[in-house]
């Protein structure tokens, strides 16, 4: 079960993949927690409450990816540590880290809580769903301190090439988490505050069971060591804050676009929420693939294989680009029966705009899993700060293109849609044209 694997040793591309590929696999788990939610949701409760969890899933996308952010950055740098066998900093920074991101966590459980219906209003939730997305929403916010332990233990046993555990125990949440949806839902017939508890539930073991398991297997490494050192703490705020604010951005950007879309009204808005999870799905395996590029460039780094590294990139480029061309044929060619997993044959106009979404957007997919691997590769040799230039590139496109297109001219909502790829193939030129003149 402890068993991991070498990164900076041996075949690149097989232990790559091997160490990937349960990384994706937990992603794809970590996603069932809210598709279950909307596909229940949407398919028993209508869609003014698909609309609302859709909403949901994308503000608590936002206010969780900061604390995602915060453990992927702090993640890189065990990494690089273990790469260099240097175990007391490897100690030093679990230590640090966890307690600054402790505390960055009790600060969004304060504001979130106190300022949820500001939240709702800042995000133009249309009056007819505005009671229905609270009552989620509310429920949900519990769940933020489950994210948190799950996440910065599970980034800390990959850092060490152990990408398996954290898989079983999203497996097993994931499992539960349908489960007590059917049940609460569908058997108690709790609604949407049901989905909501389920949810919460279903995070509560995932965090807690990796905080019990990493405690249990791995406590050489919690245990006291080097003292207390400012500069340690500063590079991993600085580290971490970026990386922080690099996933947080992405999904301020990804909330100003929802707030847009709900200013078109209900059906666009279930139409989004459906499409955004097939989109989710789509390009998850090639975001974690990236994850676990930056995780092999880290520990390289550490190491100074910089040779191994090089090869690395070539090829996890021609990996990422061939998944990405072939996923854009799958979801171009089943967009309709994709979005009729979600939505009623009834819901014609939604279904219409979500296949609308899926096929302008999905056959760009290759531009998003090339800007995957350039965050993972800036954040892999400690340059986080590039990961978050290539965010804003990308993001202020898509929302500046979409403010101005979309209420003004005839494209509609489909400017919202067009602005994504164009924002991403943005970045990627950024990217790969700042890495030549790195050399």
């Amino acid at each position: 079960m402890d068993k991991r694997i070498t990164l900076t040793e041996g075949a690149i591309l097989k232990n790559l993949m091997l160490f990937a590929l349960p990384m994706m696999a937990g992603n794809f788990l970590q996603q069932i927690y809210n598709i279950a939610d909307t596909l229940i949701v949407g398919r028993f409760l209508g869609s003014a409450a698909l609309a609302a969890v859709g909403s949901s899933y994308t503000l608590m996308t936002f206010l969780t990816s900061l604390i995602i952010g915060l453990c992927m950055g702090s993640g890189a740098l065990f990494s690089k540590w273990y790469g260099a066998g240097k175990m007391e900093e490897l100690k030093l920074d679990i230590r640090l880290s966890f307690c600054f991101i402790a505390a960055v966590t009790l600060v969004i459980y304060a504001v979130v809580f106190s300022c949820t219906d500001g939240i709702l209003r800042l995000l133009s939730v249309p009056s007819d769903i505005y009671a229905l997305m609270r009552s989620y929403v509310r429920i949900v916010f519990v769940g933020i301190g489950f994210t948190f332990l799950y996440n910065f233990f599970a980034y800390l046993l990959r850092s060490m090439g152990n990408s398996l555990v954290p898989l079983y125990f999203l497996a097993a949440a994931s499992i539960l988490n349908i489960v007590l949806d059917l049940y609460f839902v569908l058997s108690l017939k709790w609604g949407i505050p049901g989905a909501a508890a389920a949810t919460v539930i279903a995070q509560g073991i995932a965090g807690l069971g990796i905080t019990a398991y990493t405690l249990a297997k791995n406590s050489v490494l919690l245990r006291a060591g080097s003292s207390f050192q400012w500069e340690r703490i500063a590079l991993i705020i600085k580290n971490d804050v970026l990386t922080g604010l690099q996933q947080s951005v992405m999904n301020l950007g990804i909330l100003m676009i929802q707030g847009l879309v709900n200013s078109f009204g209900t059906v666009i808005m279930a139409a989004f929420a459906a499409a955004v999870k097939i989109d989710t799905l789509a390009y998850m395996p090639a975001q974690e693939f990236g994850n676990a590029y930056s995780l092999f460039v880290s520990q390289n780094f550490g190491a100074g294989k910089k040779d191994r590294i090089r090869q690395g990139t070539k090829l996890s480029v021609f990996v990422s680009v061939s998944f990405c061309i072939f996923i854009s044929i799958i979801v171009w060619i089943f967009a309709l029966p994709l979005m009729g997993l979600f939505v009623e044959p009834s819901e014609t106009a939604v279904i219409l705009e979500g296949v609308r979404y899926l096929r302008i957007e999905g056959a760009f997919y290759f531009g998003i899993g090339c800007l995957f691997l350039l965050y993972g590769y800036y954040r892999g040799i400690q340059r986080a700060e590039l990961s978050l230039v290539l965010t804003v590139i990308s993001l202020g496109t898509r929302v500046l293109l979409s403010y101005l297109l979309a209420p003004n001219t005839p494209l509609g909502a489909s400017a919202i849609w067009w602005s994504i790829p164009i924002g991403w193939i943005l970045a990627d030129v950024a990217g790969f044209l700042y890495d030549r003149k790195l050399g």
